[in-house]
Formats: C-alpha cells, structure tokens, sequence
C-alpha cells in the first residue's frame, strides 16, 4: 500500500503524518528532511527493541548519529526519575539542540520521551515512531507529553508538538492481542464524538478489524488522525475547550487507572469502561436516549474490552476525579454525549449523580 500523508497546520509548529505499510525505507529519509542535526537519540522499550534497532539503521543511512536507549517496559517508566536517567543519557552523548529525539513504542514511551524532549535543553526536536494502536491513533499527535504523579495521571507535563509522525501500520502484526484491543477503544471513541458514520464503518467491519485486515487498519489509523488533527488545529492547547471532547470517557478512565495501580489496566480497557460510565451519566442527564449507551456497549464487547469498573472503593475513585487535569476547583467535570457524534463539556455535574453510575455499574 502507498504512504498516506496528512498534514496538521499549526503555523510554524506544523508537521506531517505519515501513515504506511512495510515500508521498506523506513523514517530515516522522513526524518531527515525535519532537521539538520547529526544525532539522534532513540527511546524504546524492552517489548519493541528490535523494532527500534531497526528504526536506528535507518536513520543511520540517512546520516545520524544514532543512540539507543531501552526502558523496561510499563506504565512505571513514566515518572521523573527515569526522565532524570535519560537526560543523564543525552548528557552522555552531548547532545545539542539539534539531536533529534526520536520516540519508537506505545503511548508510555511516547509520553516519556516526548517530555524529555520537551524539558531538556529547553526543547528537542520529536519525531514520533507509534508502534501500538492507541499511540497510532491519539497519542503520537497533538503534542501532549507526561509523566505521572503517584498521585494521578500525567499530572506533570507540558504541550511539545513532534517535527512529525512516522507510522507503518505493519507493526499492529507483532503487537500481543490485548493491547491491540486496548487501542480499539480510542478508535471507537472517535466515532462517538466526531463521526457517527465512522462509528458505523466499525460496526460494520468489526472482523476485518478484530483480524488486522491491512486495508481496513490504514484507513481507520487515517481517519482517527484526521479526526485528532482537526480538534488540535483549531485548539492546540486546551484553551478554547474544544480539545477537551477528547477526554470523552477519560475522566473515569484515569480514576479507573490509578485504583488499579498503573499497569494494571491498560489505558484502552480503563477508556472503554470509561465511556460506558460517560454515557450512563448522559442519559441520567436525559441528554441521550439508552440506544447510544447501548451501541457503545456492543461495539466494546465485540473487541472485547471491559464495559464496567472492577470494585474499587467508590470515594477513592471521586476522590481522584476531583484531581482530574479537567476539574476546575476541585469541581468535577465531563466530557458528555448529546447524540452520537457529539460531545460537550459540562462542570455541572453532582457528585451524587456520579457516584449512582458508579454503584449501578457493579450491578
């Protein structure tokens, strides 16, 4: 299949997505047509090292310098202890304002070297190599970058958009059954809040999707970027509040993660449980019908993924809701759906009515 670019205007911060299937070349040509730098620092993880070895020959025949570093794998990676460990690495390597940092695995390493290229030396350039699902089609776009507090998720980051994003679709072929899964909960999260007939096309093909048919993959790593790309365009810093629909099922999710220790949900299963919990609380606010909550549900449980919350105390999980990036004086908001297709942020949500979805969702 040829290589699809897609292009995300943000003036002078703008850059491409490159979406492609074994390409045989790799990011180096790409890469190099994005900075002038010698060096390039590679982060990955222990799960995806040889493709990342294989990201670094490429970029060596395109002329850089290349340094690898492989993080164990896991949400644990990203904290700034292990951020302070590899800016000790670019240290090492003297490492200018041009070494092109370059991110090769999920939305963990992502996160981690995206906001190691964003504090060190006072920002690096960023190329994104998304080797997950989820990181193909939210995280490796948008320029948002973390690392967690112990006390809630990526508490602790900054905006540092990426001089582009290279995705070869081929690697969803290596990636272990659960965290492809886990990746299908954001794409069906983009038809919920911008595409009623996208959310459509995934019922419509939920085989093709569940066996990696390459045709059907591209497109929908297409669309999703598409979708993401025009929300970060017109609201590149959560400013405006329009960035914020992306956060649709988030807010649970993020309580969800962190009662489950970090790792112990995958980010996709907390979002699906998320949005079931998101469109409950809608209905109760008599702003959708039950057939929308109930699409959702089946879509979810067609990839598989979980549609309701372990156990977990319910005045530990409003209590770190309340420490969500999206609260406002402690006050809980939500992203909420109107109809399929359209989300709204609301802050005048009552704990009492937060906490009913909760206990409802044990049932």
């Amino acid at each position: 299949m040829t290589p699809t670019e897609l292009r995300v205007n943000l003036g002078e911060r703008s850059y491409d997505i490159v979406v492609a299937h074994k390409e045989i070349g790799g990011p180096g040509p790409f890469a190099r047509k994005l900075v002038q730098g010698k060096k390039a620092f590679v982060v990955t993880d222990a799960n995806v090292a040889t493709h990342a070895q294989a990201v670094a020959v490429s970029l060596q025949r395109s002329g850089f310098e290349t340094e690898v570093a492989v993080r164990p794998a896991g949400e644990g990676q990203k904290s700034l202890g292990v951020a302070a460990e590899l800016y000790d690495r670019l240290v090492d390597c003297h490492a200018d304002r041009q070494t092109l940092v370059v991110a090769v695995g999920g939305g963990v390493i992502g996160d981690l070297a995206g906001f190691v290229a964003a504090t060190f030396n006072r920002g690096l350039p960023l190329l994104m190599v998304p080797t997950t699902l989820l990181a193909m089609v939210d995280s490796s776009v948008g320029g948002k970058v973390a690392v967690n507090h112990p006390r809630g998720k990526n508490l602790i980051g900054t905006f540092h958009q990426p001089k582009g994003v290279w995705i070869d679709t081929a690697v969803l072929d290596s990636l272990p059954d659960r965290e492809y899964r886990s990746g299908l909960a954001e794409v069906v999260k983009y038809g919920v809040i911008l595409d009623p007939e996208f959310f459509a096309y995934l019922e419509e093909n939920t085989a093709a999707i569940l066996r990696n048919d390459p045709g059907v993959m591209q497109r929908i790593v297409l669309r999703c970027c598409r979708l993401k790309a025009d929300i970060v365009e017109r609201d590149e810093r959560e400013e405006t509040g329009l960035r914020a629909v992306l956060n649709y099922g988030h807010t649970f999710a993020h309580a969800f993660e962190t009662a489950a220790g970090y790792g112990g949900w995958l980010h996709g299963e907390a979002v699906a449980a998320g949005m079931i919990c998101a469109s409950r609380l809608a209905e109760k606010r008599g702003l959708i019908s039950s057939d929308i909550t109930e699409r959702q549900r089946r879509l979810l449980k067609a990839f598989a993924l979980p549609i309701a919350p372990d156990a977990w105390p319910i005045d530990q999980l409003l209590e770190t809701m309340s420490r969500d990036k999206k609260s406002l004086a402690g006050k809980l908001r939500f992203v909420l759906a109107r109809r399929l297709g359209e989300v709204a942020l609301f802050d005048d949500v009552r704990e009492a009515q937060v906490r009913e979805v909760l206990e409802e969702s044990r049932k």
